[in-house]
């Protein structure tokens, strides 16, 4: 669907939530469920973000791109 973007590899943990945020780094935050944690930067690549594209965290845990339809 998308293409790779960033090289660095970002390894999960479960009860987060990945995602690219407006500084361009890879953030997490816990989800519902996991009380304990806390909201952190965890990527040291910065990624260029484009206008009319949508980043995500694939199952290799590199950032991807991907083009919205109507954007």
């Amino acid at each position: 669907m998308g293409q790779k973007v960033s090289s660095e590899k970002i390894s999960r943990e479960d009860g987060y939530l990945y995602y690219v945020g407006k500084d361009g780094y890879v953030w997490r935050s816990p989800m519902r469920h996991n009380k304990s944690g806390s909201k952190k930067k965890v990527g040291t690549e910065k990624v260029n973000k484009k206008s009319g594209c949508m980043y995500y965290i694939d199952k290799s845990g590199y950032v991807c791109e991907a083009k919205l339809k109507n954007a």
